[in-house]
């Protein structure tokens, strides 16, 4: 198909391969980040131990996204191709280790059930770390163009989006009280369905901006470290972001929300479509946004405004379910355009490591993007069955909302209360830390395409700093 936007570099096909690629990607990250505090809630095991092996599988995250990271920057492929080979290994895989993780038998002992799923969680790990570093670092090697890169992270947003949805949608529902599938089956018929998203991205996409020839040779670890020393804006942008996401504790306890405090477990498919739906559609427009506003200024407004409404969410409680709604609608609109910036930061910071170092690591840039969303995943899934332990939770054992129903296992008032608490109050904490983080970054959409212009070789280093805004 040829491409009808002259200045683009990528054809439309290529785009929607990439774009259908995040719905897939996107489920598998919310099956396992989201859903998986609450399996693991409903296996008959202690909290506290469930939390604290959360904890221990995730040092592998460590050493696991900074290693690929280097080998991702050092290994060149005979086909001339950079993130594709890497993406066809994790499209064959990702299915099977996220089913493997879901299927811990119920006949096991405590001790079986937790080491069945430390291993199968580092195996899920390694696997999700293949299909995501490439795949954003894909970005840069589709096209050097800003704004069609901008147009790539903006709509993709709207596909991963549309993947939280169907997970939000799909899953509570075989899983509740009116189906009653089982948490594995429910888990087996998903896995299938994203594979399937995954696969055009492997078939459809080029990679025409790499250039093996003009990757760094003679990278070293002491040069990664150098790398990552001199750009200090991805420091602080992701510091900011841990904040935020490592406190992000409502998605770990949402079915729990909706059974306990509203009365059914198919509430959380209302929730989830009130916080995804309006991303859709702020998706849409954030290409015409960010041609008038600074995207990091858009960033930050929006989330002193989800800060303010989370504390009223928070304060006015959940008996009032009318108020609830109401306020929930309001605060998706600024959360949704956080959703879709939250990652249009990785590849301006690369190109600003890349024009203060001149390393090109992107990587390495990119794999820390990857360990941030899974260490966040996993300390926000750890800290919320930790904090439910705390108040009094009572653990469980069914395969369904069906059956946790039929048990009625009744909570204890602080039990719930806590679980309000875990569910609003603790993000709102994260938000306010990540806002005194976001003081220190200085970089602009302007100075990132100059930047880039000149890491292309288009204009000179002193072109470049007498363009720039101020002195970096």
């Amino acid at each position: 198909m040829a491409n009808k936007h002259p200045e683009y570099m990528t054809t439309p096909s290529e785009r929607v391969s990439y774009w259908s690629y995040f719905i897939g990607q996107n489920i598998y990250y919310n099956i396992t980040a989201a859903f998986i505090s609450t399996y693991l809630a409903m296996q008959g095991i202690s909290l506290a131990k469930v939390g604290l092996v959360l904890l221990i599988v995730k040092f592998w995250d460590a050493v696991n996204d900074p290693i690929f990271g280097f080998i991702f920057d050092k290994v060149t492929f005979k086909n001339g191709q950079k993130s594709l080979p890497w993406l066809r290994i994790a499209v064959a895989l990702i299915p099977i280790v996220t089913i493997v993780l879901f299927s811990i038998p119920s006949a096991m002992s405590e001790t079986g059930k937790l080491v069945w799923f430390g291993v199968a969680y580092l195996l899920w790990d390694t696997v999700y770390t293949l299909t995501d570093v490439p795949a954003y670092a894909m970005l840069n090697t589709m096209t050097d163009n800003l704004q069609e890169r901008n147009l790539l992270l903006s709509v993709n947003r709207v596909f991963s989006g549309g993947g939280v949805v169907i997970y939000g949608v799909v899953l509570p529902l075989l899983i509740s009280e009116s189906v009653g599938m089982s948490s594995s089956m429910a888990v087996a018929v998903l896995s299938v369905f994203s594979a399937l998203t995954m696969v055009p991205l492997c078939l459809n996409c080029k990679e025409r901006n790499y250039k093996p020839s003009e990757e760094e040779e003679n990278f070293t670890p002491r040069q990664m470290f150098s790398y990552l020393k001199h750009n200090k804006y991805l420091t602080i942008y992701y510091c900011g972001y841990i904040a935020t996401d490592a406190l992000k504790t409502f998605n770990a306890v949402l079915l729990f929300v909706s059974f306990y405090l509203f009365g059914n477990s198919l509430f959380a498919i209302v929730l989830n479509v009130l916080n995804m739906v309006p991303g859709v559609f702020a998706a849409m427009l954030m290409p015409t946004l960010l041609k008038r506003a600074d995207k990091f200024k858009t960033l930050v407004v929006c989330n002193l405004i989800c800060i303010a409404f989370g504390l009223v969410i928070y304060f006015t409680g959940y008996d009032n379910q009318g108020l609830f709604i109401t306020l929930t609608c309001i605060r998706t609109i600024p959360m949704s355009v956080l959703n879709i910036l939250v990652f249009m930061f990785t590849p301006d910071c690369a190109e600003y490591g890349q024009y203060k170092s001149g390393i090109s690591a992107k990587g390495i840039t990119f794999a820390i993007q990857t360990f941030s969303v899974k260490i966040t995943g996993a300390i926000s899934s750890s800290l919320a069955l930790f904090l439910l332990g705390l108040f009094g939770w009572i653990s469980v054992e069914a395969e369904s909302f069906e059956q946790l129903a039929a048990m009625n296992i009744q909570q204890s008032a602080a039990a719930l209360d806590g679980l309000w608490t875990v569910y609003a109050l603790v993000p709102v904490i994260g938000m306010i830390l990540s806002a005194f983080f976001y003081l220190g970054y200085k970089l602009n959409d302007r100075d990132v395409q100059i930047m880039a212009r000149c890491n292309s070789g288009l204009i000179t280093r002193e072109e470049a700093q007498a363009q720039l805004s101020r002195p970096y």
